[in-house]
């Protein structure tokens, strides 16, 4: 056998490999833009709970499509970057056009700006872990939830960062068992769905212990 021929198969399945690379950059760029752009568009018009369950659980829901679809981690990092910056010009430039020129349309302030970032970032890394068939990918998709139902918690919850009476208990609620439910659908296994769902618990009841003590109290839900 000639060790010098081509082998012409490799070089097809190297350029089908870059193609989907760049299709899944492209629509991370534009999906960020979409998801951004409509939220500060539909913003003030609906009912109020509307806009707590868009900002910023579309954007989550975006940074784990993003993440879970990338080819390979550092690109689950640098495509959930880049879908959040593009969401956040998008939402700076509708805002604009709506007559309010500010940084913080996203977050609510610049260090919210930089922890919603952040967890952009590592919700699009996690939710590509979680594509590995072992206990880092139950453990990553228990994560995934607890940060999820963590948020929840934080928003429905008086006298916590970002309680807001109009997210309980609808929305909370709903968000909350979509969450639960994405800890299964991205576990196969049983086993691996209770250890994810025992993270998820863990890393919430956590949040909420935490949280409390640092107020130096404790608060009912929204009735």
């Amino acid at each position: 056998m000639d060790k010098t021929a081509i082998d012409y198969a490799d070089f097809a399945e190297y350029d089908r490999r870059q193609r989907r690379i760049e299709r899944h950059v492209l629509a991370a760029f534009l999906g960020g833009l979409v998801v951004g752009l409509t939220g500060m568009l539909l913003s003030g018009i609906g009912p109020a709970w509307l806009d707590r369950v868009y900002d910023p659980y579309a954007y989550f829901a975006l940074a784990l499509v993003v993440g879970a679809s990338a080819s390979g981690w550092g690109w689950a990092l640098l495509t959930t970057f880049l879908a959040a910056v593009s969401t956040l010009v998008a939402a700076m430039g509708a805002s604009a056009l709506r007559g309010r020129m500010t940084f913080d349309v996203i977050g609510g302030s610049a260090a919210g700006l930089n922890l919603m970032l952040g967890m952009l970032v590592g919700l699009g890394v996690l939710a590509y872990v979680t594509r590995r068939q072992d206990r880092w990918g139950d453990i990553a998709a228990g994560v995934v939830g607890g940060v999820l139902l963590a948020d929840v918690v934080d928003r429905a919850t008086p006298g916590f960062i970002d309680s807001e009476a109009t997210f309980w208990p609808g929305p909370a609620l709903f968000i909350g068992s979509l969450s639960v439910g994405l800890v299964f659908a991205l576990r196969r296994t049983a086993g691996g769905r209770m250890r994810a769902l025992a993270v998820t618990a863990l890393l919430a009841g956590l949040f909420v212990i935490v949280l409390a003590e640092s107020l130096g109290t404790w608060f009912p839900l929204v009735p």
